[in-house]
């Protein structure tokens, strides 16, 4: 009755129109308040649950990924992918794909790729004859890159909901199969421009390409001093993010010169909003995941997987099924806090290592994000393409099957992501 009570609360709130945060700690509160424990305890809960000092990172992430993009970073990433692959018929579709690849795995943003590049890109390919549902397909589902390829913050927040993870090899770990997974969406958007007779772009020449890697390699520098600091042990994950951020702002005032005062505010703003909003789910996550552990939940989901079928195979696609639906209807940063201590012991307990299962959640609810009905980088993707959202997902079928091919190969092959994080021991 307890846990009924407890998801009851949960989905009630969500389908009032409630924040996720305000939805788990009303549920918390009923739950505590049902089981009769001092309500202290779930104030512990909280505070233990933000008093973690590795998601110190995570501000300096998202402040590092707002000033690439009111700082000129972003637009130097595209014209560097568009000179480098632009040439191929469709181009501008593989130039979305690879600028994905560059740009969000810097931010960390899912949304933010979508945005920022959406704004840069969408107009210029619906200019050259592209038609705006594919502009709108190619850039959401290849924001997905921004979890994957490290530095993520949401990464970070799976490592603390999975304790004792390192973060050093979450990042390792994504960057196979994030590269994997915008190969995969490069080759689908290549064949749908093909088949609609889109237009190549002029190579510009190795000179140009040459200048240009040169332009825009101090932008990439951020991520090589974000994850190079982590990886090589010179920093940990919140002072390599802090570093990161300051590279960033002296590339966008002194080297780029397009940081003003006013879009520094607003990088500032954003940041702050959103670091707060990440931070609530976190404290009110933590306080509801204790009430799951205390109704045993995992170990139930865990006698009701193996119920169904003791092969591997077949509850591992029923795990991924269910993060799929999952992730079509409720936040991503959430559900990584929900979903770790529950499903976690579930695929450890399958001989899975849980690394390769952090790559497989991101991908899981990254793909969520380009989803109806609760698709965030879809519903940011349709506003700046100026296409309406029916009309996206008629067409955008190929672009998720391409995950989810990348996805099953980082399921069933282990190698894929852990070949990376293996030499590090």
């Amino acid at each position: 009755m307890g846990l009924a009570l407890l998801f009851g609360l949960f989905f009630l709130g969500l389908l009032s129109g409630m924040p996720v945060a305000f939805a788990l700690g009303l549920a918390t509160v009923g739950g505590f308040l049902y089981e009769g424990l001092p309500l202290f305890i779930a104030f512990q809960r909280v505070l233990s649950g933000i008093s973690v000092f590795s998601l110190l990172a995570i501000p300096f992430f998202i402040f590092a990924g707002e000033l690439m993009m009111q700082g000129g970073i972003a637009g130097r990433l595209v014209r560097l992918a568009s000179y480098a692959v632009g040439w191929m018929r469709g181009g501008l579709g593989v130039v979305n794909v690879a600028s994905s690849m560059l740009f969000g795995g810097i931010s960390g943003s899912a949304v933010a790729d979508t945005s920022a590049l959406g704004s840069i890109l969408m107009p210029v390919m619906k200019e050259k004859g592209y038609d705006a549902d594919y502009a709108v397909n190619v850039t959401v589902t290849s924001s997905v890159a921004g979890v994957v390829i490290p530095p993520s913050h949401n990464m970070i927040l799976f490592a603390v909901a999975a304790g004792g993870v390192s973060v050093s090899k979450l990042f390792i770990a994504g960057i196979v199969p994030g590269i994997l997974m915008c190969l995969c969406l490069g080759v689908v958007a290549y064949v749908i421009a093909v088949k609609r007779g889109y237009p190549a772009e002029t190579f510009p020449g190795f000179r140009t390409l040459a200048i240009s890697t040169i332009v825009a390699l101090p932008g990439l520098m951020t991520a090589v001093i974000i994850v190079g600091g982590v990886l090589s042990g010179v920093m940990t994950v919140t002072e390599s993010g802090a570093f990161g951020a300051i590279w960033a702002v002296l590339v966008t005032v002194f080297v780029y010169r397009e940081l003003t005062w006013e879009k520094f505010r607003v990088a500032v703003v954003t940041s702050v909003r959103t670091t707060a909003l990440v931070m609530l789910l976190v404290a009110t996550a933590s306080a509801f995941s204790y009430l799951l552990t205390l109704y045993r939940v995992p170990d139930l989901l865990a006698v009701a997987v193996t119920g169904i079928s003791d092969n591997p195979i077949i509850i591992l696609l029923l795990l991924n099924i269910v993060l799929l639906g999952l992730g079509m209807i409720m936040d991503m940063a959430a559900l990584i806090l929900i979903c770790t201590p529950i499903f976690l012991p579930v695929v450890v307990g399958l001989g899975m290592d849980p690394i390769q299962f952090g790559v497989i959640l991101m991908m899981n609810l990254g793909l969520g994000l380009c989803t109806p009905p609760v698709g965030a980088c879809l519903f940011v993707g349709c506003v700046v393409g100026g296409v309406r959202i029916d009309e996206a997902v008629r067409t955008i079928w190929p672009f998720y099957l391409a995950i989810f091919v990348a996805l099953m190969l980082v399921t069933y092959v282990p190698a894929v992501s852990m070949t990376l994080p293996g030499l590090m021991e």
